[in-house]
């Protein structure tokens, strides 16, 4: 072994001049003895030297075998340092087995878990012992506490017993300092509110005297602090009020020193129109729902466009419709909805119809009145599914003159008054089924047939839109539809062909006026829809 780490000429020395060295149990093979080297002489000095160059060579190389271990120790622990630094420390022990390193992990393994365990040793118990089992007393008063079976008697949720020797009866009942209620202005008013919320009738008149001249609508929520009173024969003074006074007004009521003062608080609003256009599809009424248009402002558009539009032969699905209705927006969320101001449709092949709300009425963008007699179609919705003239009848399989037109619709659906008037007949009339005859003045009236119900009796005035009665099949029908017809000077005529000449139409500054406005209109721009009608809350 020693000779593989320092060289073998420590143990093979021999002398240049030939001499054998002196070796334990070594006989020379040639026989007789072996012959020493003289001290003194030339070959025992050459031998010292070697011997001291291999003890030189020795220390040399032992020296650097420890520098080499130190600076092997000294990587380790480095390396052992920066890993204990990041958190990780390998200390696995299936490689390299007894080696230093391993001598090395198995260390800090044992001090590792000799650590944890003296830590673990340390710490004290959370009970000392078993606690004492409870008493019968005990139990039971601890019974309404716990939790557990009724099978096995318990009766948790009942009230603990109380030792009456430890009550003092209260000679009243202790009221708060304080009462904050938050209520609904109904349709009776604020004051109706208030009285009903306890508030006592000074307060009250002080409230109204402060509000005078506003009227918080139905819906609006209120606010109140009732204080401290002295007894209970009086009611509470009123200490705060904070409601919705209007869409664009808030106000707080507070009592300093002893009286009531009112602060308004204004709600700035954004009142630009609101403009929305898409298709109408099958159904203009559903279409503008659907773009968010609320019920009352889409009904005045179909409502208006009846006049001048026959939705049964002038309105295909593939048709545009564009509206602009009035919007105010709080600051604070609510949005508001108002009139009908503008209404157009863009229909294929045809110029564009557009109305527009100017001085109390509407008016088409030449400024001609929209209303000029009868509404073009009595039934929304609904397709003409059979004109004007001779035609075989279906139900009786000869020809026969066709007095007017039939509209193709669901039973149910609501027919509208083609213009104001007296009904003259409201009934049964043969093979018209139930019958409905409206006389608009002396030489115009409509007749309404083959109807499910009837809403209207005779005599009874009649305004243009208003629902009298509902599609049906009564009489010789085949099917659900209205059949319509329109007589002038007691003929029969066809409604599709009847022009009314007449009605308001403006000129000068008014027509300018209005034309100005529509151009304002045009140049609005679009929304993707219409936002929710919210109402104004506190």
């Amino acid at each position: 072994m020693l000779n593989q780490c320092f060289g073998s000429s420590l143990f093979n020395l021999r002398p240049e001049t030939g001499e054998q060295l002196y070796q334990p149990g070594f006989q020379p093979t040639g026989g007789g003895s072996v012959a020493l080297p003289f001290p003194g002489s030339g070959a025992a000095s050459d031998a010292a030297s070697r011997w001291g160059a291999a003890l030189a060579r020795i220390g040399a190389g032992a020296r650097a075998a420890a520098v080499a271990e130190r600076r092997r120790l000294a990587d380790d622990w480095q390396r052992l340092r920066r890993a204990a630094a990041q958190g990780d420390i390998d200390l696995d022990l299936g490689n390299a087995v007894f080696s230093r390193r391993w001598w090395m992990k198995a260390g800090a393994c044992t001090a590792l878990v000799g650590g944890a365990l003296w830590a673990g040793l340390q710490v004290m118990p959370i009970h000392e012992g078993v606690p004492r089992a409870l008493t019968p007393a005990e139990r039971e008063g601890a019974l309404p506490h716990m939790v557990a079976p009724l099978a096995m008697g318990a009766i948790t949720g009942a009230p603990p017993r109380v030792d009456a020797r430890q009550l003092r009866p209260l000679a009243e009942a202790p009221e708060r300092p304080r009462v904050e209620r938050s209520l609904s202005v109904g349709r009776r008013g604020l004051a109706a509110a208030l009285r009903s919320a306890g508030v006592g009738a000074d307060d009250l008149a002080a409230v109204n005297r402060l509000m005078a001249g506003l009227n918080p609508g139905g819906g609006s929520r209120a606010n109140l602090v009732l204080g401290r009173r002295e007894t209970k024969t009086v009611p509470r003074p009123l200490e705060s009020l904070a409601l919705r006074a209007a869409f664009d007004l808030k106000v707080e009521i507070s009592r300093v020193d002893g009286a009531l003062v009112m602060k308004r608080i204004p709600i700035r609003v954004d009142s630009t129109p609101l403009r929305v256009s898409g298709s109408t599809g099958s159904s203009l009424s559903r279409a503008l729902r659907s773009a968010g248009i609320p019920g009352a402002q889409a009904a005045e558009f179909v409502k208006q466009m009846r006049h001048v539009v026959d939705f049964q032969r002038g309105l295909g699905k593939s048709d545009r419709f564009d509206i602009i209705i009035e919007q105010d927006r709080a600051e604070t969320g609510e949005v508001r909805h108002g009139r009908l101001l503008f209404g157009a449709l863009m229909r294929k092949g045809k110029d564009p119809v557009e109305i527009g709300w100017h001085d109390g009425d509407y008016y088409l963008a030449s400024g001609e009145g929209v209303k000029k007699g009868l509404m073009r179609t009595p039934v929304d919705g609904a397709r003409m599914s059979s004109g004007f003239g001779m035609r075989r009848h279906p139900v009786l399989g000869f020809s026969r003159m066709h007095k007017g037109v039939d509209f193709s619709a669901g039973t149910g659906t609501p027919i509208l008054a083609a213009g104001g008037g007296t009904v003259s007949f409201a009934g049964w009339h043969g093979g018209h089924g139930q019958y409905v005859m409206i006389r608009h003045n002396k030489d115009l009236a409509t007749a309404y047939a083959h109807m499910s119900r009837i809403n209207v009796r005779p005599g009874q005035k009649v305004r243009q839109g208003q629902s009298i009665g509902a599609v049906g099949s009564t009489g010789l029908s085949t099917g659900p539809h209205l059949h319509y017809e329109v007589y002038l000077r007691g003929r029969a005529v066809n409604p599709v062909n009847l022009k009314f000449i007449g009605g308001a139409e403006l000129a000068g500054r008014s027509l300018d006026a209005f034309q100005r406005q529509m151009n304002r209109w045009r140049a609005l721009p679009m929304a993707d829809a219409a936002p929710k009608s919210v109402q104004a809350a506190d």
